[in-house]
């Protein structure tokens, strides 16, 4: 098993940043890839960032060159750092977390951009 507990949701301005951080524990040893995933009101759930355990990053097209994924082993926390913030990119944000077995998710946070 796998908990996820996240932070840093919240309400930002447009153009505004926000750091949102997902710490892990239980069986880590076993999870080689974690991420975030948003939904909207009314839309799909998205994969947003998502970074391997030897480092490899992925992001959706829209959050690239504003959005960074990074890890921290050592804390196994995962962060999703925002910046440039729109108000399109309003939504809960769910952090998780793969295994062979199973997928682990966060229990979500909420960004709003709106000013």
């Amino acid at each position: 098993q796998v908990q996820l507990v996240e932070s840093g949701g919240g309400l930002v301005e447009p153009g505004g940043s926000r750091g949102l951080s997902c710490a892990a524990s239980g069986s880590i040893f076993s999870v080689y890839v974690m991420g975030w995933y948003r939904q909207a009101p009314g839309k799909q759930r998205e994969l947003v960032a998502e970074m391997t355990r030897d480092d490899s990053a992925y992001y959706l097209d829209s959050v690239k060159g504003r959005f960074t994924i990074s890890r921290d082993n050592d804390k196994n926390t995962v962060y999703l750092q925002m910046n440039s913030l729109k108000p399109e990119d309003t939504a809960v944000y769910y952090c998780y977390a793969r295994t062979t077995m199973k997928t682990y998710w966060g229990q979500g946070t909420q960004v709003t951009v709106s000013s």
